[in-house]
């Protein structure tokens, strides 16, 4: 493609005011931009011409008339039928549904077990499909399934789609309960033994035999269950496996001084095993390890939000994050917490307040928070700043805090011009997305020598039209 970068035509195609003889000539471009597919309002004869070129993205589209889905119903390549089925809303025609039940290819069938907008009775059928990877999808995907269906995959003669059906997750909530007369065999199958511990009776189970169980998985379930006897706590405390023993801080029996021992231990650096441990078995270990860190993040411990005043002063965050969700707090005690050096407490305090967060704490709250990889959220998302803080951002001089002076829609043309000039990559890429920008700043936007950016510019709504038009006659198109 001469002189313009695929990121400049993938931008203008998710542009929404892009005039439609610009889509036009996108479409007609030789290898024209990915996300053409995926445009609102396109025509038929539009999508006529980009399912020549690519079916499957058309397909995946969750935009496109019932005539058109109804036609790539019967397309020869199952990837399409497929990509169909992930797209479907939830007023899919019957028709289709049925259709692909039937389908001859197993992955089409696989997309429906997974889908939440299958009619129950056509995807109860999936139960009994023959292709094994189906039924297992089925397990992992609809755990909200009559018993009857449950029963069907719990005992299902292959191995990988009993092991789906009862694990320790699932792909979606809630999580099911195995029947109660299941449970005996579901115990006695290796591959099922660790999504049952949870649901054994105590008196009627061998909790030794449990504890001393080669799966980690099975000893980490066990060491969860409100049954457990204090001399299994305390033999799991020692397991060698860190997600074991986190287990064992999160019960609410565990002994103080105990908890203060475990907490050393799965936070403290990885102790490397000695020589007489195998190298898988190390790796193992090592990765269980640091796997701790996103558990502890996420650890619900339900028992300290329901009597939080006995845990306002421990020296575990993660035990005074879990008191400063209770919405019961005292003003004091909310206070205290709202203060906490830890900034996941304070922010688990603010998060249950039923008061308003003062702009204050609220910018606190948002310059202290360090996000699991790759999660977009912040705290200002949950409490927005006012105006006044967001454009004394902009020369803040941390990055991600002049993100947020672009949240206000009226930000001053000299402020906006500086962000959009901006020595980071990414705060220049959320400035071209504002919809204050004058034709000048978004020129030079699309010149940036960030391809991001040049999307990003490109996709804009404000951008002139007369822009468009004069970068896509110069090259030709």
């Amino acid at each position: 493609m001469p002189d313009l970068p695929y990121d400049f035509l993938d931008g203008l195609a998710e542009n929404p005011a892009l005039p439609a003889d610009l889509v036009d000539r996108l479409i007609a471009a030789p290898h024209g931009p990915l996300a053409l597919p995926r445009r609102r309002g396109l025509t038929e004869p539009q999508l006529d011409a980009l399912i020549a070129h690519d079916a499957y993205a058309v397909a995946l589209s969750r935009h496109l008339p019932k005539p058109v889905r109804r036609r790539l119903a019967a397309h020869p390549d199952p990837d399409v039928r497929a990509a169909l089925v992930v797209s479907a809303a939830p007023d899919e025609d019957r028709e289709l549904f049925e259709r692909f039940a039937a389908d001859p290819a197993p992955e089409v069938r696989k997309e429906l077990a997974e889908c939440g907008h299958t009619p129950a009775d056509l995807r109860a059928r999936l139960a009994y499909d023959p292709a094994p990877e189906v039924r297992a999808a089925l397990g992992q995907h609809w755990t909200a399934a009559p018993e009857p269906v449950r029963r069907a995959l719990l005992t299902d003669p292959e191995d990988s789609v009993r092991a789906a059906a009862c694990a320790t997750s699932f792909l979606r909530w809630p999580y099911p309960v195995p029947p109660a007369d299941l449970v005996p065999a579901l115990l006695a199958d290796p591959l099922t033994r660790a999504g049952t511990v949870a649901h054994c009776d105590p008196a009627t189970t061998d909790l030794d035999r449990l504890a001393a169980d080669p799966d980690p998985d099975v000893r980490r379930a066990l060491a969860a269950h409100p049954g457990l006897p204090a001399h299994l706590r305390t033999r799991l405390a020692a397991d060698p496996r860190a997600l074991v023993r986190l287990a064992v801080l999160a019960r609410p029996d565990t002994p103080e001084a105990e908890r203060a021992a475990l907490y050393d231990s799965v936070t403290g650096p990885f102790e490397p095993p000695g020589e007489d441990v195998d190298e898988e078995t190390a790796v193992e270990l090592e990765m269980d390890h640091f796997a701790v860190g996103i558990d502890l993040w996420m650890l619900d411990l339900p028992w300290v939000t329901a009597d939080p005043l006995p845990h306002l002063d421990s020296p575990h965050p993660l035990f005074r994050r879990a008191a400063a969700a209770s919405p019961d707090l005292p003003a004091e005690a909310r206070a205290r917490l709202l203060a906490d050096p830890d900034n996941e407490v304070a922010l688990a305090a603010a998060s249950s307040s039923p008061d308003p967060i003062d702009p204050v704490t609220a910018e606190r709250l948002d310059r202290g928070h360090r996000p699991v990889k790759r999660m977009r959220w912040r705290p200002a998302d949950m409490f927005p700043l006012p105006v006044e803080t967001l454009r004394r951002l902009a020369d803040d001089p941390v990055p991600r805090m002049r993100l947020l002076a672009l949240r206000d829609p009226e930000l001053p043309a000299h402020l906006l011009e500086r962000l959009a000039a901006d020595p980071e990559d990414h705060v220049r890429l959320a400035a071209a997305s504002h919809p204050a920008h004058t034709p000048a700043t978004l020129r030079a936007l699309l010149d940036d020598p960030s391809p991001y950016v040049n999307r990003a510019a490109a996709a804009n709504p404000a951008l002139p039209v007369d822009e468009i038009r004069a970068r896509l006659d110069a090259a030709g198109l």
